[in-house]
């Protein structure tokens, strides 16, 4: 973009072979581009030589313009480009994009939950992503493929998969990010952040994909594994990448019902191994995991056992509504043989192991759902202003406004309602988040689910047939229409948690009379 030209300049280039146009007061030359065109020659002829702005915000996302930059070759005499143009690592300035500790016009205030560490964790956070993470997500997410193991090279270089266990020793002696945080001062909001911005990059199977299932499986092991030697060789393998880890506790049988699970582990004759047999179902990761954190029934109850990757493992590929990225996977154990030190907790009492571990998977959920809801307030809002029909933006019909007020509400609410839980895990130990905060959270996160319920329906009827399409204006509010139900269901259905959340309360009701 070298020139400064005129409109009547521009107007002299107006046919098929010589193709110039105006988008926010920059001038492209598309004369090469014609028959690239997604679009054909059609539309393009039918603004050669004008300025376009209105017809392509009608028809595209900003992001197009950026892709296609090098076709641009100069601006206006006099004007200057209107349209936000965000660099890795910016934040939105539509009112609602963001969290209000980060709007930036509240950033000038303080908050109570959020300090500077949190503010420079967010920013270098949000450019990792965009830079490493969103190129890759888009991808994968198209082709299916699992996520590469450069990416996960990355991550773990940069600290990001320890920080996505949670606070803890294993976070003590590392500089996060190349340092913008210490270990040591790493809290659950810096965890909030961390998940929120993971999900940035709009792609719900990828998201799976880039390690959920170490996520909610190497915590357990961190927690609850007796022998020290192996916990810690354990945690360093995959916390390094070198190791990829699973929870595996669902089956075809038994979701929800924990207790119905089939799955045996069985105390071999010499006394010193276990030997696994069944099947499980939906696991995420399973199909390049070389560790498996597996729920089974024993003798007289249930345990959780951790199950290296053998050749009595098989793994197969489920395919579900959104990409194999995420890779879903069916198990089956064939007389696996494990030494019992592997054993999670005590023989016979993993439920609690799991019901514990169940908090954080299902606050990380919450935390990743209620950012999604609001990507998908910000299109709304973007869209709602740019889109004409009848001749005025779609920002001026009421019924617009009155679905937009509803979703900022329940996003708002989602939000605050997550800061202050999250407020009580940085003053509580594991046992009294384990006592105290499986309810609420539970509450939480099928809050959240609802609401993410309502949002993509009110989202899809916004944005119409664009709202049923994966590509171009309307792609995001597509993948979340389809995937969101995922939130709704994995980690616990939002009925068992509801549920949950009343029986919990039910536990500290006092003998209180009307």
């Amino acid at each position: 973009m070298t020139a400064n030209l005129s409109r009547k300049e521009v107007s002299k280039h107006g046919s098929e072979d010589d193709l110039w146009v105006i988008v926010d007061h920059k001038v492209y030359d598309l004369s090469d581009f014609v028959d690239a065109h997604p679009g054909g020659s059609v539309v393009l002829t039918q603004v050669a030589g004008q300025d376009a702005t209105q017809a392509f915000y009608n028809l595209h996302r900003h992001e197009v313009l950026q892709q296609y930059s090098k076709l641009c070759i100069g601006t206006l005499e006099g004007e200057k480009s209107e349209v936000e143009d965000l660099q890795p690592g910016d934040l939105s300035k539509v009112p609602y994009a963001e969290p209000l500790w980060l709007a930036p016009q509240f950033a000038q205030f303080k908050n109570q939950y959020y300090n500077d560490s949190h503010r420079r964790l967010q920013k270098a956070m949000r450019v990792f992503v965009e830079e490493h993470i969103t190129p890759e997500a888009r991808e994968k997410e198209k082709d299916g493929t699992f996520i590469s193991q450069e990416l996960i090279d990355k991550m773990a270089h940069e600290n990001i998969l320890a920080m996505r266990l949670g606070p803890g020793k294993h976070l003590h002696d590392k500089k996060l990010l190349g340092g913008v945080v210490d270990g040591r001062e790493y809290d659950y909001f810096h965890d909030l952040i961390v998940s929120q911005e993971l999900t940035r990059h709009g792609q719900r199977g990828f998201q799976d994909g880039n390690m959920a299932g170490m996520t909610i499986s190497l915590t357990a092991v961190r927690q609850w594994l007796n022998n020290e030697e192996l916990k810690e060789k354990i945690t360093q393998e995959v916390l390094s990448g070198q190791k990829k880890m699973s929870l595996a506790i669902t089956e075809a049988f038994a979701g929800s019902d924990v207790a119905g699970l089939r799955t045996t582990a069985e105390i071999s004759e010499d006394g010193q191994h276990y030997i696994i047999n069944g099947t499980k179902k939906w696991i995420t990761n399973g199909m390049f995991s070389d560790y498996f954190v597996t729920g089974c029934k024993t003798k007289k109850g249930f345990s959780v056992i951790l199950v290296p990757k053998t050749d009595d493992i098989e793994v197969k590929l489920i395919k579900t509504s959104y990409s194999t990225a995420a890779a879903t996977t069916y198990i089956e154990f064939n007389n696996v043989k494990v030494p019992r030190s592997y054993l999670l907790g005590e023989e016979d009492k993993g439920f609690v192991v799991i019901m514990s571990n169940f908090n954080h998977e299902r606050w990380m959920m919450a935390c990743m759902v209620i950012r999604w809801s609001r990507t998908v307030l910000e299109e709304c809002l973007k869209w709602c202003h740019q889109r004409i029909v009848f001749g005025k933006p779609l920002i001026t019909q009421p019924v617009m406004r009155q679905k937009l007020a509803r979703m900022i509400s329940l996003v708002e609410a989602n939000q605050a309602w997550l800061e202050s839980v999250t407020y009580q895990m940085c003053n509580m130990s594991y046992a009294q988040q384990s006592t105290l905060l499986s309810g609420p959270i539970g509450l939480l996160k099928s809050f959240a689910t609802r609401s993410a319920h309502e949002i993509a329906d009110d989202a899809t009827n916004i944005f119409g047939g664009r709202g049923l399409t994966q590509s171009g204006m309307g792609r995001v509010v597509e993948m979340f229409h389809r995937t969101y139900k995922f939130d709704a269901i994995l980690g616990g259905t939002e009925e068992i948690l509801m549920d949950l959340g009343v029986r919990q309360a039910m536990k500290f009701m006092p003998n209180a009379k009307l």
